[in-house]
């Protein structure tokens, strides 16, 4: 049975709360960073290892951004996965917070048509996932829209206006290859995601709870 906009409305990502072991000093990274109106945060010490299986990405408008974004995050005691440099698609590095969280900063631009800014154009989490077509169908079934679909590697939903941060799907060891740490990880993903929908697991194991 198709699904109707209404419904897609309701259930799209309206929060994103990454659990940390130290609410006070991630919020004073996250607010250094200049990140901090985009996610929650709690506290939480649920065991986990390795890659924690997502990424919260950037989009900004030149390098120069980029480059004030990455500066902004290791002065706060980021650690850099990734240096920013120019590559096919454009210019991006990635920084890991003091929580665990990875950060991708990227811009599609290879050169600076004005001065660096700290305004963000987007912000997504990228959900690294075994099946990009099997989770797809999940997300759908429960009422997401698909925005952008390239097969099975990558999928992208659309916002609906109900939150600031977009949710898409991309191949665990992709995403983990492009951010430059190995794939291997288990324990929690010390992230929730808020809706309307209710609470639930997806295949990979990600929460959802509702929002509140």
């Amino acid at each position: 049975m198709a699904t109707t906009a209404s419904t897609a409305a309701r259930t799209s990502l309206t929060s994103v709360t990454l659990e940390v072991a130290d609410v006070d000093v991630a919020r004073r990274f996250y607010s250094a960073f200049g990140v901090d109106a985009y996610v929650r945060l709690r506290a939480s010490e649920a065991p986990s290892t390795g890659f924690r299986g997502f990424t919260l990405a950037l989009t900004v408008s030149g390098p120069a951004t980029v480059d004030g974004f990455v500066v902004a995050a290791v002065d706060a005691g980021a650690t850099v996965l990734k240096p920013a440099a120019k590559s096919l698609w454009g210019y991006g590095g990635v920084v890991q917070a003091p929580d665990g969280t990875i950060w991708k900063i990227a811009t599609s631009a290879r050169k600076d048509n004005g001065p660096a800014t700290r305004e963000i154009d987007e912000v997504v989490l990228l959900l690294g996932v075994e099946d990009v077509k099997a989770t797809k169908q999940f997300y759908v079934d429960r009422g997401l829209t698909v925005a952008k679909s390239f097969g099975g590697k990558y999928a992208e939903f659309a916002s609906g206006g109900s939150g600031p941060v977009k949710l898409a799907l991309y191949k665990r060891r992709g995403l983990a290859k492009d951010l430059g740490v190995p794939a291997d990880g288990a324990g929690s993903h010390r992230v929730v995601l808020g809706g309307a929908a209710g609470t639930f697991t997806d295949p990979d194991g990600f929460v959802w709870e509702t929002a509140a």
